[in-house]
């Protein structure tokens, strides 16, 4: 957007009413069929309206996927900010993410749809996923909390884990809790599927 970010308090408040109605628009309707007059009408907003913030229907998807992929993590970042250690954290956290997807159940519609549409957006929004979960973990390496390895790795591990059990938990069937499946996830990351004897 570069210098189309409004510089109002009403300019601010427009921007995120068409965030929000993309988010609609391109949730109900996908991509290809959502159209820039079903955002301003969502968003009651003129067209006009529309080109002061953005060029075309890709530059608000990409904005829409910014948007998404920073709600998703300060979200979870709310969620584990007092947490008493990494793996009551992660707990916590993907608790936050499986309730977060059951409010906003467009976000894996607008997420996969990146792929194709917006394939750097697409990757940013993991690559910065991942970036700060390597950071969390390698600190809470340091800590003494977790045992140290490869963060890389574990990581995308971590973010695997969360991608599908939000997509099961999340969007297609909500039977359990999301905290219960947070449960059963983590004590498999903290005690692995080895028998104990």
């Amino acid at each position: 957007m570069g210098d189309k970010t409004p510089r109002t308090a009403r300019g601010q408040k427009t921007l995120r009413r068409l965030i929000e109605a993309a988010a609609v628009e391109f949730g109900e309707r996908g991509y290809h069929e959502a159209a820039i007059t079903g955002i301003t009408q969502r968003a009651g907003v003129a067209l006009g309206s529309f080109y002061t913030y953005f060029e075309s229907k890709e530059e608000v998807f990409r904005a829409l996927v910014r948007d998404m992929s920073h709600s998703v993590r300060q979200h979870v970042a709310g969620a584990v900010k007092d947490a008493p250690d990494r793996l009551a954290a992660e707990r916590l956290g993907l608790t936050a993410f499986i309730a977060f997807v059951r409010k906003h159940p467009e976000l894996y519609r607008i997420i996969e749809e990146s792929q194709f549409v917006a394939p750097d957006a697409y990757r940013e929004h993991y690559l910065t996923f991942a970036d700060g979960y390597r950071r969390n973990l390698a600190a809470a390496a340091g800590r003494g909390e977790i045992i140290e390895g490869a963060d890389e790795p574990r990581a995308w591990a971590l973010i695997g884990m969360s991608v599908f059990l939000g997509m099961r938990y999340g969007l297609w069937d909500k039977d359990l809790p999301p905290a219960e499946v947070a449960d059963v996830a983590i004590n498999l990351v903290s005690e692995g599927l080895r028998k104990r004897k």
